[in-house]
């Protein structure tokens, strides 16, 4: 195995994220979404125990960069946060995997010299701004007869993964069941309380649990839902991430930041990747986005201890662990996934990156992957060691 540790100077400090709601019917509907990215980056910037004025950049990651997620909502973000006006604020769209992106152009901004102090967040609020699908504002050329259909519903991308790599509505079932489980017994023994801030609930109530992970759920209750996006289909509401609304934010430092400051790290960032797959397989983008950053620090899937894989599809999660060898028994998100949490796009890149420090730190182990596919057919991967 190589040594990875010579590979990156660029450490993650701190880690944050909103509670995670269900869309237009959960406990977040009442939050504007640049107030849910603020609370996060406040707490993030709290947490590192760094001047505020010295961070160099913010960024933010949000799918869908419209309404209340409009006006370049990082700059928003920064000010609404109460950092000075001299940190400035820009906001990245890569859908589904927007503030990994955002991780990403820390991480790059710190190796290249230029950053010392950087603040990656994400955001989504579909309940607030809901989804660009109306049919004038797609491009005709993008319909799949000359280019690729880019406009896919994601839905019916499941059902193809499902159907090219031969993933059974059984495994599907049995897949969100234990991500239920899981995610119950994080949120029951309190595992997620040093990874949540509480929001303030429309009722002036704080909420402090993501309203997703249930309890009550059984391989009986999934097996009666009925197909969600085809007739007879294997994709249902049960084996798919909900619609979410939820922020996620956390500090990059470089190693001259770590030392000024007397920063503690937890987590250093070694190497990330993209990748592009046809739209209408968008699920099994992350296939090659892990085996990238795995080759560029020379190793193994054998080597991680835990994958953070966002559960978009059960279909898909399934089908990146056989072609990969995850092992979702032991490695895969040990504290459930987007199935039981939920997948506010823009927040989901960084809220993985948060949950795997997290699982590492539980499980003592060192290396980890987040990863996620991504709308239109992409992948992305962040591969990060846990500091002792």
């Amino acid at each position: 195995m190589r040594d990875v540790t010579t590979l990156s100077q660029t450490f993650v400090i701190s880690t944050a994220r909103t509670p995670i709601g269900r869309a237009t019917k959960g406990s977040l509907v009442g939050a504007r979404p640049d107030d849910l990215a603020a609370t996060a980056v406040r707490a993030v910037v709290e947490r590192a125990g760094i001047p505020a004025d010295g961070i160099d950049d913010l960024q933010i990651g949000c799918g869908y960069p419209e309404g209340e997620q409009g006006y370049n909502l990082g700059r928003r973000v920064a000010l609404l946060s109460g950092l000075p006006v001299s940190v400035p604020g820009s906001t990245v769209s890569r859908m589904c995997a927007s503030s990994l992106q955002a991780v990403r152009a820390g991480f790059h901004a710190i190796e290249s010299g230029e950053s010392h102090l950087h603040v990656a967040a994400g955001v989504e609020s579909i309940s607030r701004v809901g989804r660009t699908t109306l049919p004038e504002h797609r491009n005709p050329k993008l319909d799949g007869s000359a280019f690729a259909d880019v406009y896919v519903p994601m839905g019916l991308t499941a059902e193809n993964v499902a159907s090219q790599y031969g993933v059974g509505r059984e495994d599907m079932d049995a897949l969100a069941l234990l991500s239920h489980q899981r995610a119950v017994e994080a949120r029951d023994t309190g595992f997620f309380d040093t990874e949540i801030v509480p929001v303030a609930g429309a009722d002036g109530s704080l909420v402090t649990v993501d309203d997703g992970p249930r309890a009550d759920t059984s391989l009986e209750k999934l097996g009666s839902l009925g197909s969600a996006f085809t007739e007879g289909g294997p994709i249902t509401a049960g084996n798919s991430c909900p619609l979410s609304d939820g922020a996620a934010a956390l500090v990059l430092a470089s190693a001259a930041a770590v030392e000024t400051y007397g920063l503690r790290p937890r987590a250093r960032v070694l190497a990330t990747a993209v990748s592009g797959v046809a739209p209408e397989l968008m699920g099994v983008g992350p296939i090659e986005a892990i085996e990238r950053v795995l080759t560029a620090t020379g190793l193994q899937m054998s080597d991680i201890d835990v994958v953070e894989l966002n559960e978009a599809f059960a279909s898909q999660v399934i089908a990146v662990c056989r072609a990969t060898g995850i092992d979702a028994d032991t490695q895969l998100n040990p504290h459930g996934g987007a199935i039981a949490l939920g997948h506010p796009f823009g927040m989901t890149g960084a809220r993985l990156v948060g949950a795997l420090v997290s699982d590492l730190e539980a499980t003592d182990g060192t290396l980890g992957i987040a990863t996620l596919c991504v709308g239109g057919g992409q992948g992305m991967a962040l591969l990060l060691e846990r500091m002792p």
